[in-house]
């Protein structure tokens, strides 16, 4: 090897040894950080995933006890005082609603009936959520400590007739689920009250105290621990706010929208130092192989450019060849498929002229029921010579056939998906409507309607036609679900949370097949009863009001349906 080339590679090598001492350096910086921040990055959207499920199990459980306040089954129970079936009612609507424990008590603070029976005749005279329940007309919210060092977070709310206090209705929500799977995680997390004082914790020491008091708990490192973790943590740059369970760590802090609670995670740096560690191992054993083969390239580099040349035009040939046979293949698939679209078109006006023509047989069907019995109605009114009524029936003739219009104006615009049609209401009202559209089948049937709506309004954006209309089809399978059923009844429930819900429930015979519910002219009615239309329509016209339309079947028997609809301005109060 002559004397440039000899000083050429030990140029070589320690421009190498330079560069790989740099590249380690900033590397290790930079993806520290970088990492650092990611892990930073997730356990905030950790924390607020874990603070948005509390507050969605607090939610869900709140307006259980304004529900069962109202039960009739259980104001009867408590006037009469035979709690036989009590206990079987709120075991049921456990199941249904998924709380903890469901406890009726009467006057005098005694349990009458509850999920688990083993808590009958104990009194709870003294227990706040009693007290507080009693006093106020309002659902209270109450965390009561035990001996155990934990917490119970019950709802409850007295329940009333004729303005007398006749007992108290006791939701627990099931909030210790949460602390059952964050003990299964790396974190450390735990939720505080508005005096501080840990409620809920991944370890089951830390409740009943401060942040600061479950943290001096933990036992303290020795010197030779604490040296070396701080060196680590000045190599790694590692931001460290507490030492936990030996492991340097980031403390979180959030905050649950309830009663002044905040919610409080440890993150350990273990992954950011792995990953670094491996990336910077990585290049490393890059420098390495680099450094060996660094003379291998500079004593063959002019053979290595030949033979780089002579491969580079072989492949450029090859790709050239290969090229030619792709722009051949490309103008064969290019006529065939032009052939394919035309075909495919034609297909789809076919299909589209099919479908409109079973939409409007299927959708004017309930209107035309609706105007027979009316005219049937207003001819014996006439025969009675009573014609002032007859002039109201008449008068609900002339607005069915003007939702027959609007009926055959929203087919014509299916194809548009336009938002032209839709403006603010109160889906309170729309309910309302569809059950006066229905009043004359629901009253020739003698099916029992149980309603609970709320005393705001709900106001969704949407089209109230196509709203009304999927309402409509709602109740009529669930009267013919109920066909055959001793006492049909029909529950609708009307709710505002983070959307508004409508559940649809009767107690029929259930569902038989929820894959195919919604498929178009997927029936179980007899030929001439009904072409399959109806559900596979109302789930369109919910998807195009942003909502999503559901159905399971019931624990206890029958149909579920669920329309969700967004709440109007939802948007801007989270911004909020």
């Amino acid at each position: 090897m002559s004397r440039p080339l000899r000083w050429r590679a030990r140029a070589v090598v320690a421009a190498i040894a330079v560069i790989a001492v740099a590249v380690v350096w900033v590397t290790n910086r930079l993806l520290t950080e970088r990492f650092t921040e990611t892990t930073r990055n997730r356990a905030e959207v950790r924390l607020a995933l874990y603070s948005g499920n509390i507050m969605s199990e607090l939610q869900r459980n709140s307006v259980v006890p304004l529900l069962l306040a109202r039960d009739p089954m259980l104001i009867t129970a408590l006037n009469t005082r035979d709690y036989s079936q009590s206990s079987q009612r709120l075991i049921s609507y456990r199941d249904e609603i998924g709380a903890a424990e469901l406890m009726l008590l009467d006057a005098d603070g005694r349990t009458v009936a509850a999920t688990d029976r083993n808590l009958i005749g104990t009194l709870h005279r003294a227990e706040p959520y009693f007290v507080e329940a009693v006093r106020s007309p309002d659902t209270v919210f109450s965390a009561v400590e035990r001996e155990t060092t934990s917490f119970d977070f019950i709802y409850s709310r007295r329940v009333e007739s004729d303005r007398q206090t006749l007992g108290v209705i006791v939701v627990e929500v099931d909030l210790k689920k949460f602390e059952r799977s964050w003990a299964s995680i790396a974190d450390a997390v735990m939720v505080t009250n508005s005096e501080g004082r840990i409620i809920l914790a991944s370890e089951p020491r830390w409740r009943g105290v401060t942040i600061d008091e479950a943290l001096a708990a933990v036992p303290a490192p020795s010197a030779i621990e604490r040296a070396i973790r701080q060196a680590s943590a000045e190599w790694g740059a590692l931001p460290t706010d507490v030492f936990l369970r030996g492991e340097a760590a980031m403390r979180l802090d959030g905050r649950v929208p309830f009663q002044g609670w905040r919610i409080t995670a440890f993150t350990t740096f273990s992954s950011v130092r792995e990953r670094v560690n491996a990336v910077i191992a990585l290049e490393i054993m890059v420098f390495a192989i680099l450094l060996a083969t660094a003379f291998y390239f500079l004593s063959r580099r002019a053979q290595s450019r030949s033979l780089l040349l002579q491969r580079e035009s072989a492949e450029l040939r090859a790709l050239n060849a290969r090229l030619q046979r792709e722009i051949a293949e490309r103008e064969k698939v290019q006529k065939t498929l032009e052939v394919a679209e035309q075909t495919l078109a034609q297909s789809s006006k076919l299909a589209a002229l099919g479908e409109m023509s079973a939409s409007v047989s299927h959708e004017l069907n309930q209107p035309l029921a609706a105007m027979k019995t009316y005219l049937a109605g207003a001819k014996l009114l006439l025969q009675r010579k009573r014609p002032e009524e007859a002039l109201s029936s008449f008068q609900r003739i002339d607005d069915l056939i003007e939702r027959m219009g609007a009926i055959t104006r929203q087919l014509k615009s299916y194809a548009r998906k336009g938002g032209e049609a839709f403006e603010p209401l109160d889906a309170r009202d729309a309910l309302s409507s569809a059950l006066s559209m229905m009043e004359p089948q629901l009253k020739r049937r003698k099916l029992a309607i149980t309603r609970a709506v709320p005393r705001h309004p709900v106001m969704v954006m949407a089209d109230r036609v196509r709203l009304e209309q999927v309402i409509i089809n709602l109740l009529r399978n669930a009267l013919d679900a109920t066909k055959d059923v001793a006492d049909p009844a029909v529950d609708l429930i009307l709710s505002a949370g983070e959307t508004a819900v409508l559940t649809v429930r009767d107690n029929g015979h259930g569902i038989e097949d929820l894959e195919r519910l919604f498929e178009p002219f997927y029936t179980t009615k007899a030929p001439g009863d009904g072409v399959g239309l109806g559900l596979a329509i109302s789930s369109g016209i919910v998807n195009d009001l942003g909502g999503r339309l559901t159905a399971r079947n019931a624990a206890s028997g029958g149909a579920v349906f669920e329309v969700q609809l967004p709440i109007l301005g939802s948007e801007v109060e989270a911004a909020e």
